[in-house]
């Protein structure tokens, strides 16, 4: 499979620059994989397509302000620093990227809020990654307070804008528990709670995965044969209530509905070979293209991805790679929005 296979012209205006003011009133195209048949609905209309015991899987990854804004000791030179991951609570270590990083180096301090956070580099992982160790004398929850207090949401760039007010509630799904992401699980940032009490009110089931999504769902791929592409690792947890609830509506013929692209990643990257999902906390580095075809979920909530996307090509394994770019053929002529903040897709 080729990378310029997943190429299509996206005029830029379709790029959603800000969300609609409620979740669930973005707009919604079904697609129905055996009749090709597309609809045009909103994400209200969704809870339409469940019924009772059917299971919503739900990736309950939680967005840290990982973007802050510092100097460098003596030069006073201005720097970003994005957060990856935590490495050690108690020593208050980070794995980072550091823009522009050529002369940030091992010894350094780093200067945040004018001095309210200092950070000492340790190690350098590769040419923009750097591990830093926060200089804070506190305990770990008013060391995190401190970080998020300076700390930015960490928005994507293609959508051209900083971070505002706004971002920090929206870009982030309502059910949003466990703290280790950089990017959002776009297609849950759809889901509010007042579907999510309709989902319980008709009986449809919610489970939950974890899934820390990272920089590489935005990362560019370089190379033609997508064989070669090498995906960043992720830490995903699933429950055994997880597994117990997708398998039984597995063997009763319900529907079992991925919301996402990292809970697609998730389930598959723990596949039995029956086609059941397994509890597990690990990571992947599964990278999901045509012509593999997803074998957990029977139905895919997702947003319209960007050309030559890993994202895109994920829901290609899901759907087909055909009915795919037809749809989204048909998004581009009707104006749907795309990326981020962009408008959703049920695919069943």
């Amino acid at each position: 499979m080729k990378l310029s296979q997943f190429d299509f012209v996206l005029p830029k205006e379709l790029v959603a620059k800000y969300p609609e003011e409620d979740r669930d009133k973005a707009r919604l195209m079904v697609v129905n994989r055996r009749s090709g048949k597309i609809e045009h609905k909103t994400v209200k209309n969704l809870i339409s397509y469940f019924s009772a015991n059917d299971v919503v899987v739900l990736n309950n990854t939680k967005v840290i302000p990982a973007r802050l804004c510092g100097t460098k000791e003596k030069t006073n030179a201005s720097i970003e620093v994005f957060l990856l991951r935590e490495l050690n609570d108690e020593e208050k270590l980070w794995d980072v990227l550091v823009d522009p990083a050529r002369k940030i180096r091992i010894g350094n301090k780093l200067y945040f809020g004018g001095g309210e956070l200092v950070a000492e580099v340790v190690d350098n992982t590769t040419s923009r990654g750097r591990t830093l160790r926060f200089l804070f004398e506190g305990t770990h929850d008013e060391f995190k307070d401190r970080l998020y207090k300076l700390g930015k949401t960490p928005l994507p760039r293609f959508l051209g804008r900083p971070a505002e007010p706004i971002d920090e509630e929206r870009y982030q799904t309502v059910y949003a528990s466990v703290e280790g992401a950089v990017a959002a699980p776009t297609a849950g940032m759809h889901i509010s709670k007042q579907l999510l009490k309709r989902f319980e009110i008709k009986g449809v089931q919610t489970a939950y995965i974890t899934l820390h999504a990272g920089l590489g769902n935005f990362q560019r791929i370089e190379v033609e044969d997508l064989s070669k592409h090498k995906a960043d690792a992720e830490q995903i947890v699933i429950p055994e209530e997880t597994e117990r609830m997708v398998n039984e509506a597995l063997d009763a013929g319900r529907r079992v509905c991925a919301v996402g692209t990292t809970v697609v990643r998730a389930m598959e990257s723990s596949v039995t070979s029956d086609a059941h999902v397994r509890a597990c906390d690990k990571w992947t580095n599964m990278f999901i293209f045509p012509p593999y075809e997803v074998q957990i979920p029977n139905a895919m909530l997702t947003n319209f991805h960007l050309p030559k996307s890993s994202l895109m090509m994920t829901v290609a394994s899901f759907s087909g790679l055909k009915l795919l770019k037809a749809a989204y053929e048909t998004a581009v002529k009707e104006g749907y929005g795309f990326g981020t903040y962009g408008d959703a897709m049920l695919i069943i």
